[in-house]
């Protein structure tokens, strides 16, 4: 997938946006969708609206709890590559990049890791 100047804000809006599902801020916004949807058509809140809203509200907690993880396992990364001496120092503000940078990264360093891209059979060991 080539990545095209036009496609860059769009991709940084995306993962803003993302970002912003896992905050507080978005359960507030459900709070108000429901709120609103109750004032405005309160005949149309049924059980199957209730079950959308369920499906949302899931869909939230668990984008909390994923954004949770990923940032305690990156402030544990950024520790160890604080401590490490050898460690690239740049690795500790990757976590600004875009998702699609980060991978041309990683595939970049392995592929300068392991050399050219030579075929061993499974039998034989490098």
């Amino acid at each position: 997938m080539t990545d095209t100047a036009a496609a860059r804000p769009i991709h940084r809006q995306l993962t803003a946006l993302g970002v912003l599902t896992a905050r507080p801020v978005a359960f507030v916004m459900l709070g108000g969708y429901v709120i609103a949807w109750i004032a405005f058509d309160a005949e149309s809140f049924d059980m199957h609206g209730g079950a959308a809203l369920g499906a949302w509200l899931m869909t939230l907690f668990i984008q909390r709890a994923a954004h949770r993880d990923t940032q305690a396992i990156q402030a544990k990364l950024d520790e160890l590559l604080r401590a490490h001496e050898a460690a690239d120092a740049d690795l500790s503000d990757i976590d600004a990049e875009e998702p699609e940078e980060i991978e041309r990264r990683r595939a970049r360093d392995r592929s300068v890791r392991d050399g050219p891209n030579v075929s061993i059979p499974k039998n034989q060991k490098r």
